[in-house]
């Protein structure tokens, strides 16, 4: 009974492993391409499978977009969420920005991915729900960083504005010219700075 257990175990593993390289295939990419211009047969040669086994685990190329975003954004959340609801100091918004642009900058093909979907997406009304409720939940995220620096009125449109900020931030100089990786880096978080003071001065709109 327990080899039999065992098996079945090991069967799951290799079939959750096998699932995620194919979502890390499918993520590269995306990465390159809107996903509507991308083929289960060019998911299945970046993963190196016959693309019979991709519809083993995926129906359509949406399915796979969407499984790839909710993957990477959850673990952006999870990060956000321990840093803002862990044991060590109350962060504030430049703590969430830099942990943020640290994110993209190691996660580059999700980023990619999304700067695609952001600029040419077109998902049925059940992927782009799902999609939505993860944005919600990075937005909802920001709103408790920002609770102590700006009014409870606007709190949402700056947080929409953070958003967009770090996105452009990220689009702008990630890969700006004749500059080392770690100069970028700390220009980028330099300036996600700048827009965490910007948030802060913000003025209460009360008409």
């Amino acid at each position: 009974m327990k080899s039999k257990t065992t098996l079945t175990s090991l069967k799951e593993q290799e079939r959750e492993v096998r699932k995620n390289l194919i979502i890390d295939a499918a993520e590269h990419v995306f990465s390159t391409k809107p996903f509507d211009k991308v083929s289960m047969r060019d998911i299945a040669h970046e993963a190196g499978m016959a693309t019979s086994s991709i519809y083993t685990y995926f129906p359509d190329q949406q399915s796979l977009f969407v499984e790839a975003t909710l993957r990477d954004g959850s673990l952006l959340v999870d990060i956000l969420t321990e840093k803002i609801e862990g044991d060590g100091p109350a962060p504030d918004a430049g703590d969430i920005i830099t942990t943020f642009i640290d994110f993209l900058n190691d996660h580059d093909a999700y980023f990619r991915m999304m700067t695609h979907f952001m600029l040419h997406g077109n998902l049925t009304e059940e992927s782009t729900s799902q999609i939505n409720e993860m944005m919600r939940k990075i937005l909802d995220l920001f709103d408790t960083v920002l609770a102590n620096s700006t009014h409870e009125k606007s709190r949402r449109m700056l947080s929409h504005y953070l958003f967009a900020a770090l996105n452009g931030i990220i689009i702008t100089f990630r890969k700006y010219p004749g500059r080392k990786e770690e100069e970028v880096l700390k220009h980028m978080k330099d300036i996600g700075r700048i827009v965490a003071d910007m948030i802060s001065s913000y003025p209460d709109k009360k008409k």
